[in-house]
C-alpha cells in the first residue's frame, strides 16, 4: 500500500539516478524506515550498511516495489527514478523491476535451464523477435554475469546444479538480461565461500560501468571494497551518506564512528 506523495515528483536529478525523499516505511503499527532522503548517484556502487534489523534491505526493497508484495507493508514519501515518481499509480511495478534489478541473499535459480533462467525475463518482456535473438541476449548477460565461459557447454543442464559461486552469479546474469538500469543486491554474498565471494565483488565493480549498483552488505570490509557510497543505518534512520572513504576513515556521527569501530551492532 503507498500515501501518495504531496511533494512534486520531478525534481532537478542530474546526475542522479534515484532520489528518495522523506521515506517512511511502516510494517503495520512498526514505523521500520524513519524521514529517509538519500540521492543515489548513476553507475556507482552504493553500499547500505548498518546492525541486523536497522532497515537497510527494506529501503532496498522500496527501490523497486518489492514492499508492495507484503500486505501489511505502507510506504510513504518520494522516490523516483530518472526523475519519474515510481509510486505514481500509473506506473506498473513488473515493468518497474525490468528497470531496477535484484539479486537476493540466497542464490535462487529457477528449476529450470541455465538457458531458460537467463532467458525468461527477456521473454516475458518481449525483448526478441526470434530464436537468435534470444541467444544473444542470453549470451551477453552470461558474459556480463562472468559465467559464460564456465556454462557455455552446458547451457541446457538445470541452474541448480550449479555451485553456490555459479548460481549467485546465474542470478545475477538473470537480473541483467532484462537490460535494467539499477541492480539492487540484498547480501549477495553472505551464503558463499570466500573465493566466490571475491569472484561476485570483482563482477560489482565490472557492473558499475553500465548500472548503478546498490548492494546491502553486513560486511563492512566489503562495503569497503566495493562501494564509492556508504549509507549506514541504524534503527529505521539514515545516520550518514557520504564517500565510502570519508565514511570509513573519518565518519561524522558518532553512532557511525561507534559501529565502524564495533562498539555497536
Amino acid at each position: 500500500m503507498y500515501d501518495s506523495p504531496t511533494l512534486e515528483t520531478k525534481l532537478d536529478t542530474k546526475n542522479i539516478k534515484i532520489a528518495a525523499d522523506n521515506v517512511q516505511v511502516y510494517y503495520g503499527e512498526t514505523h521500520a524506515i524513519k524521514d529517509v532522503s538519500v540521492q543515489i548517484q548513476e553507475k556507482t556502487v552504493t553500499a547500505f550498511i548498518g546492525p541486523s534489523g536497522c532497515g537497510k534491505s527494506t529501503f532496498l526493497r522500496t527501490l523497486n516495489r518489492m514492499n508492495d508484495t507484503i500486505d501489511i507493508c505502507r510506504v510513504q514519501g518520494t522516490i523516483l527514478l530518472d526523475g519519474e515518481n515510481i509510486y505514481d499509480p500509473r506506473v506498473d511495478p513488473v515493468q518497474l523491476r525490468a528497470k531496477v534489478g535484484m539479486v537476493f541473499q540466497k542464490p535462487n535459480p529457477f528449476p529450470k535451464s541455465i538457458y531458460d533462467n537467463v532467458a525468461y525475463g527477456p521473454r516475458i518482456h518481449g525483448m526478441s523477435k526470434s530464436k537468435a535473438d534470444l541467444d544473444q541476449i542470453v549470451e551477453m548477460a552470461l558474459r556480463r554475469g562472468a559465467i559464460w565461459d564456465e556454462v557455455k557447454d552446458r547451457l541446457h543442464s538445470p541452474g541448480t546444479g550449479l555451485s553456490g559461486g555459479q548460481q549467485q552469479r546465474l542470478c545475477i546474469a538473470r537480473a541483467v538480461a532484462t537490460e535494467p538500469e539499477v541492480l539492487l543486491m540484498d547480501e549477495p554474498c553472505s551464503a558463499l565461500d570466500p573465493i566466490a565471494t571475491g569472484q561476485v565483488e570483482e563482477l560489482i565493480d565490472e557492473l558499475r560501468e553500465d548500472y548503478s549498483v546498490v548492494i546491502v552488505t553486513h560486511s563492512m570490509q566489503q562495503a569497503a571494497r566495493v562501494s564509492q557510497k556508504t549509507a549506514f543505518f541504524h534503527l529505521g534512520n539514515l545516520v550518514e551518506y557520504g564517500d565510502t572513504s570519508q565514511i570509513f576513515t573519518n565518519p561524522v556521527d558518532p553512532r557511525t564512528e561507534s559501529y565502524i569501530t564495533g562498539r555497536i551492532g
